[in-house]
């Protein structure tokens, strides 16, 4: 029987899974949004992650034919992207009746209560065929967003268009029940999910224009006009894996758990890491030339020294304050009401830098609607924000006793475009130009990855015994 290892990093913004083979290759990986429930999210990553496994191992048993025949790679992406779909579509409508069951409290009269049951109709209906193109027509899935983060955006948006009287009761509506659905496990049969994934990718090939692809076209495009007219064929020929990597088991052997949220995971305390020693290790397995890493993360930021074999030598962090960290963005991105992930884009977009005071939550809707005030554009402030959250950062890599070649910047704020921007130009004005600074699409599994390796290894690590210099506390 294989054995595979598991990493959770259960974060205090996300929790992540992420699963290894006998050879430390990446077989699955899981994300999902922590929010009150975190043995919930933790076993919703650790599902997540395990479907993940089933399309890699589908994809290596066709490694050859993909070889030679590229539109596989194409459909089995395209069929992964509607199985997350039917994923979400089966959410969205246990949060249809959820909402349904919340307007029969909220509502004032009966007429109230239908009013709003009709436009939830509406909403869901738009919403479910919204997301069925971003996923199969736009590549959604692979951009790890989250059910609330997808829904919420689009339902706010056809809720503002609606009569003021109206906004404020089916914004409620939505705050009260959205937790519920989202901290629920569904379980998912993978082989019928993936079936009825199939079902809808024959028919999205079977309405294709019967027309020539450009030249100038990408990769993909080339794939897909050659699965126009042979997309029956591939669909027939991969049944009989799909049905071995369904009946695959995935034993477990050995687990670790990490992350903000550490100590409330239901694992063995022998099988519980410090999120430092995670990062660091899952770093230096993707980098092996790392010797400091900077992680920034919802709650914390941690600047990290290890040694050749990726074990940690000192490490730095404001662990008393959520400023600068993913967090505060989000705070910040509900302010100004855009999504988190416009943060970074808007940031580039700027002419100068403003001037932030404190990176301090509590102050920072105050600071922001005041610059706002006098006339200060929301481009320059978010740069300013971005750069004031690096300045923190680049203190605590000074204390932690600065930065050596490699680099590696792990955490979900890695995905931050504008953060990247300063953490490249900070660390190598500071540092020197000829420092390679390491990001990778996987930042921030690195916790997830280095509790992994550690169940592999099943080896006793501990921190430095020099104990650790805190922030200065904040109010937050």
């Amino acid at each position: 029987m294989k054995k595979y290892y598991l990493g959770i990093d259960l974060g205090s913004t996300t929790s992540k899974a992420v699963i290894i083979d006998e050879q430390d290759n990446i077989i699955g990986r899981g994300i999902t949004n922590t929010r009150s429930n975190y043995e919930v999210a933790a076993e919703i990553a650790k599902q997540s992650a395990i479907y993940n496994a089933r399309f890699y191992l589908l994809q290596n048993r066709l490694s050859d034919i993909i070889k030679r025949h590229p539109e596989y790679r194409r459909y089995i992406k395209e069929m992964e992207d509607a199985f997350q779909y039917l994923q979400f579509s089966n959410r969205l409508e246990r949060l249809e009746r959820q909402l349904f069951s919340t307007a029969g409290d909220i509502a004032k009269d009966e007429e109230g209560k239908l009013q709003m049951m009709a436009e939830v109709t509406r909403i869901v209906a738009e919403t479910q065929e919204e997301t069925r193109v971003d996923y199969l027509e736009r590549d959604l899935g692979s951009k790890s967003q989250f059910f609330r983060d997808i829904v919420g955006e689009k339902y706010n948006e056809k809720v503002s268009a609606l009569p003021k009287a109206m906004f404020e009761p089916m914004m409620l509506l939505f705050d009260k029940s959205i937790n519920p659905v989202e901290n629920e496990t569904i379980s998912f049969q993978f082989r019928q999910l993936v079936e009825e994934s199939m079902n809808l990718l024959n028919a999205k090939y079977a309405n294709l224009a019967d027309t020539v692809i450009e030249e100038e076209s990408n990769h993909f495009d080339a794939e897909l006009n050659l699965l126009k007219g042979n997309y029956q064929r591939v669909s027939d020929s991969l049944k009989e894996h799909i049905n071995y990597v369904s009946e695959e088991e995935f034993h477990i052997a050995n687990m670790v758990g990490t992350g903000y949220g550490r100590a409330l995971l239901p694992f063995p305390e022998d099988c519980i890491k410090s999120e430092i020693l995670c990062h660091a290790f899952g770093a230096h397995a993707v980098f092996p030339n790392t010797r400091t890493v900077l992680d920034i993360g919802g709650q914390d930021t941690k600047a990290i020294q290890v040694d050749q074999y990726g074990l940690v030598t000192s490490f730095h962090m404001n662990d008393r304050c959520a400023a600068g960290c993913g967090r505060y963005l989000g705070y910040i991105a509900d302010e100004l009401n855009i999504s988190l992930n416009e943060l970074g884009p808007l940031a580039l977009d700027a002419q100068k830098e403003v001037t932030i005071c404190s990176t301090c939550t509590v102050f920072a809707g105050a600071e922001l609607r005041e610059l706002m005030n006098v006339g200060e554009k929301r481009e320059d402030i978010l740069a300013g924000l971005h750069r004031a959250i690096v300045m923190r950062a680049m203190s605590l890599l000074a204390r932690s006793g600065g930065v050596r070649n490699e680099f590696t910047f792990t955490g979900g704020v890695a995905r931050n475009q504008a953060v990247l921007k300063y953490v490249s130009e900070l660390v190598r004005t500071n540092y020197g130009q000829d420092l390679t600074i390491n990001v990778h699409s996987d930042s921030i599994f690195m916790g997830a990855l280095g509790g992994a390796m550690f169940a592999r290894r099943n080896i006793e690590v501990a921190l430095p015994d020099k104990k650790k210099r805190e922030e200065p506390a904040e109010v937050n």
